[in-house]
């Protein structure tokens, strides 16, 4: 599975608009993903509940993991991307 790191992009982190956004865009893709912090266990990415246990802010390196590339870099520009800012 191919993964990628980004940083988070939102401004006050993955909270719940950032985590229902990118839990919503992972059920649209109906590929599984994980997002990870350094040292933490992967969490599946379609919860938003299991996102923000995260506790990822602005600027957290995520491990973005998924089943094919496209979907890989959909969620990774999401995760990079200020999802409070629209």
């Amino acid at each position: 599975m191919p993964s990628t790191t980004v940083s988070v992009g939102s401004a006050v982190g993955l909270h719940a608009r950032p985590a229902t956004i990118i839990a919503e865009a992972v059920a649209a893709a109906g590929s599984a993903v994980t997002l990870a912090v350094e040292g933490g266990e992967p969490i599946d990415a379609g919860s938003a509940l299991m996102i923000m246990t995260l506790g990822a802010e602005k600027g957290t390196p995520v491990v973005v993991t998924a089943d094919d590339q496209p979907t890989l870099d959909s969620i990774a520009g999401l995760v990079a991307k200020d999802l409070d800012a629209d």
